[in-house]
């Protein structure tokens, strides 16, 4: 009886590289996930400045209403231009091609909210993901009066 002898050559070889192939896509999904992040967090922050600037520009009934509550009224039109000046100074449009601005007013609440949307610019494809992701960031903002004493 022939023995048979079992042939094993190229066995580490698909391992390799398998081990290598995994090790691709782990550094695929840690660099988009930096620059996702590091993205959102400048969309947070112009939200943040553009939210801060239309409530502050946007306060009216000072001097007609008298200070009746702790927060100022916002007026719609004037918050809606101080944003987006905001914006067009600090270069979102540049930064962030294709940014979506939406601004409200909550009466109720006399404060401003700027939500803000754009698609995401990662560096590396993973096979799978969506053609064209987006990130978004919000944020809100009033004017409270305290009174001296």
């Amino acid at each position: 009886m022939r023995r048979r002898v079992r042939d094993e050559a190229g066995q580490v070889t698909m391992l390799i590289l398998g081990l290598a192939g995994i090790l691709v896509m782990a550094i695929v999904v840690v660099v988009d996930a930096s620059a996702a992040y590091l993205q959102r967090q400048g969309l947070d922050n112009l939200a943040d400045g553009a939210a801060l600037h239309g409530a502050d520009l946007g306060s009216a009934g000072v001097y007609e209403q008298g200070l009746d509550g702790q927060r100022l009224l916002q007026q719609e039109a004037a918050v809606e231009a101080a944003v987006r000046d905001y914006l067009g100074r600090a270069g979102a449009g540049a930064k962030y091609p294709g940014i979506d601005v939406a601004v409200r007013v909550d009466a109720a609440g006399r404060s401003v909210t700027v939500l803000l949307r754009a698609p995401l610019d990662l560096p590396l494809r993973i096979p799978g993901s969506p053609a064209r992701p987006e990130i978004g960031a919000s944020s809100t903002a009033a004017v409270t009066v305290v009174p001296a004493g």
